[in-house]
């Protein structure tokens, strides 16, 4: 069984394959006890005890009768008021103005499978995958109940955590912070990790020692953001990128959030995650429940590749669904880079016969097709075909593309609104905004309140309209702003603060329809970029665009943060041309082809413009990921050499059954006289034997230890080596 409860000891066990969390009851409260490597046997009955710290003082609040006071307990779920001073997982306030929450636990159930959440994306597991344990607590003066619901995996070393509120009262409850998941880990001998970034500079890998004190990374732009990532780790001062303890949280969400760690005097430290508290409030009527969003959480002992590969199985197994979860996904040319605005139906029919040339799989197009929209200045919302540069309309230029023996995608962004646009002329009143104050636009466009159903209701029926009428195989959603001027006339004063959240799950229910009736389209999530590149999106969106900068050496570091947590496949990588639009640098055609191989490949140019020498890399390239996208997309990652530590990056994948590996390998910048650079390989059979694809074969311990070696004497150098064993 993966959750076992201790009736002597009061404690609950979840087991993963190789990992444990324990936590237990003291009095009716609940108190962290363990997280980390298996405990195969269940302990001594000692209580809680030994978590309840002895250190009572004139500054804290003690429990009636004893020294003990919860500022210095390891709890498992700290609320407000109730004498634990530390950053708090639930805070309310009630009808009478009061702020003190009492949660006492009532009862559990431990269920095969595992629940979805209403209206939120979510992990799922068969009743043989996982048991998922639901914790009872309740305010015993209001009327509130809260349900701590937690899944132990039998396949994956994760765990997921989600909270649901429930107000069995009389009175109108207003919750005013909820975290998804809190853990008090008895040491601040840690450093978080964190991705922060912006545009074109998505998640970057930032490393720094906690102390006493909150450090918080969070997103208030009504979106994920490519500013900070909704992940967070902590990991030992020596974890390296294969060896030492990671613990890792990764929010199934795409909004606003607040991910941080909290560290104390009693050498505690409180890592926490959940919706951002900032300007957020949520009125539950009596009846009423409201569920939060839900946390993954894993931890390894082999370093940040080991919390890298348990994110990666998760996601795989238990949050990317459809037809396009396990099975190859199509290559594709976007015209963006290539045209801009500036396309006709002859140009994009050029385009696609270079790709068909080259053995391109999908040809999309992208802005520009609709109303108005010669620039970006007018006509989002007006999703019908301009027939001055389409004549035959979407319909027939993808019946075109389909005779050419492609498939057809398009390009949407269902979340914007411009001023100059039939529907704002129409609907003034659909946006996002605060009346009586100015409407801030970025990039000529405000956001549709999507906290209406019946604005999502009516941008769903303008995609229908186009999605019934032509064969069309995937869709690229964008988003190009962030939110502000937060507020929605469509609700009353008092629910102001839900707009933010309740446009997520507008947001949400629109991907749910979508992907429903049409669940051969493959969609593509995409925000300015990366800017909402979550674990909430890989629910709907098998794959995300991973950025607008398609330099192959800033690609590096974006590519590298973002495997941190989530798998290769589902990031958007495409060859570009050069200089790049973004930072004008010349790379090869061949590194950055062998950059975007180990993404979700694609090209982002017009083919017509390249050199034969070039094109005849790209076709290389596209027999290349076909080869190894097997290992890619469903093996395990090591990352062997990092581009934030220097010049040079490699990168390593393992089939599940070990029979193949894939390790590639770039260095940026040559220099002179320049050693070998040694590549220790991991992962392997020490006592198997490797073949290379020109006849070497070698041992997994020499592989491993003497490793292979590579002298850049060209800058921007770089190459794919596949191993097979024999």
């Amino acid at each position: 069984m993966s959750i076992v409860f201790d009736e002597q000891s009061k404690l609950f066990y979840l087991h993963t394959p190789h990992t444990s969390y324990v936590f237990g009851l003291y009095q009716k409260f609940l108190l962290h006890g363990y997280w980390g490597p298996s405990l195969r046997e269940l302990a001594p009955t000692p209580g809680l005890a030994y978590i309840a710290q002895m250190l009572g003082s004139s500054m804290g609040t003690s429990e009636p009768g004893s020294w003990l006071t919860r500022d210095c307990m390891r709890q498992e779920y700290p609320v407000y008021g109730t004498g634990d001073f530390r950053e708090p997982a639930f805070h309310a306030e009630y009808e009478d103005g009061s702020r003190e929450t009492e949660l006492l636990y009532v009862g559990h159930t431990v269920t095969p499978g595992k629940p979805s959440l209403p209206g939120l994306p979510a992990t799922f597991a068969s009743e043989g995958e996982a048991e998922t344990l639901t914790l009872e607590l309740a305010d015993p003066k209001t009327g509130l109940h809260v349900f701590l619901l937690y899944t132990a995996f039998s396949d994956v070393d994760a765990i997921t955590r989600s909270v649901r509120v429930e107000n069995r009262g009389g009175e109108v409850i207003n919750i005013r912070r909820i975290m998804s998941a809190s853990v008090d880990l008895p040491s601040l001998d840690f450093e978080a990790i964190s991705l922060f970034g912006g545009w074109a500079n998505e998640r970057n890998l930032q490393r720094q020692p906690i102390g006493r004190g909150d450090i918080t990374f969070d997103s208030k732009r009504g979106h994920s953001s490519a500013h900070q990532s909704p992940f967070l780790a902590l990991v030992r001062p020596e974890t390296t990128e294969l060896s030492g303890e990671a613990y890792g949280m990764s929010f199934i969400y795409s909004g606003n959030f607040a991910a941080g760690v909290y560290g104390d005097i009693t050498h505690t430290a409180r890592m926490y995650m959940g919706l951002n508290s900032f300007d957020f409030n949520w009125r539950l009527e009596p009846g009423e429940r409201f569920d939060a969003p839900e946390v993954a959480m894993v931890y390894s002992t082999e370093g940040l590749s080991g919390m890298s590969r348990n994110f990666h199985d998760l996601y795989r197994a238990h949050l990317v669904r459809g037809k396009y979860a396990h099975s190859p996904r199509p290559v594709l040319l976007n015209n963006w880079e290539a045209t801009n605005f500036t396309f006709d139906e002859e140009k994009i029919l050029s385009i696609a016969e270079g790709g068909r040339a080259l053995g391109v799989d999908l040809m999309v197009l992208d802005d520009g097709w609709f109303g108005k929209r010669d620039d970006p200045k007018s006509s989002l919302g007006d999703w019908y075909v301009a027939k001055n540069k389409l004549p035959d309309g979407i319909d027939g230029l993808a019946l075109k593309i389909e005779k050419m023996g492609m498939k057809f995608g398009l390009w949407f962004e269902p979340e914007m609104i411009s001023p100059d646009s039939d529907l704002y002329r129409a609907h003034p009143d659909w946006c996002i905004h605060t009346p009586g104050r100015t409407r801030l636009e970025s990039r000529w466009q405000l956001t549709l309140d999507l906290s209406r159903r019946d604005v999502c209701d009516y941008m769903l029926g303008l995609m229908y309209r186009v999605l019934d009428g032509a064969k069309i195989s995937y869709i690229k959603w964008d988003m190009n702003r962030s939110i502000c001027n937060i507020g929605s006339p469509a609700l009353p004063r008092e629910r102001q603060a839900e707009v933010p959240h309740r446009y997520m799950l507008g947001y949400y229910y629109m991907l749910e329809q979508l992907t429903s009736r049409y669940p051969d389209i493959l969609f593509e999530g995409c925000a300015s970029g990366g800017a909402r590149f979550d674990a909430g999106q890989l629910y709907y969106t098998p794959q995300i665009w991973t950025s607008d900068d398609t330099d192959a050496v800033e690609r590096l570091h974006i590519h590298y943060g973002t495997s941190l947590a989530f798998p290769p496949e589902t990031q958007g990588s495409h060859v570009s041309a050069c200089p790049n639009c973004v930072v004008h640098r010349n790379t090869p055609m061949k590194m950055r082809c062998d950059v975007a191989v180990i993404g979700q490949f694609g090209f982002e140019l017009d083919l017509t413009r390249e050199s034969e020498a070039d094109l005849a890399v790209c076709r290389q390239a596209i027999e290349i990921y076909k080869d190894i996208r097997h290992t890619v997309h469903t093996g395990d990652i090591y990352r062997l050499a990092s581009p934030f530590d220097g010049n040079f990056t490699a990168v390593q994948f393992v089939e599940k059954d070990g029979s193949r590996i894939v390790v590639a390998i770039y260095n940026v910048l040559a220099t002179p006289n320049a050693p070998f650079t040694v590549i220790r390989l991991a992962g392997l059979d020490p006592d198997a034997r490797y073949r290379d694809v020109v006849g070497n074969l070698y041992s997994g311990s020499y592989l491993m230890n003497v490793g292979l070696h590579e002298c850049a004497r060209n800058d921007f150098s770089s190459r794919i080596v596949t191993l097979d064993r024999v």
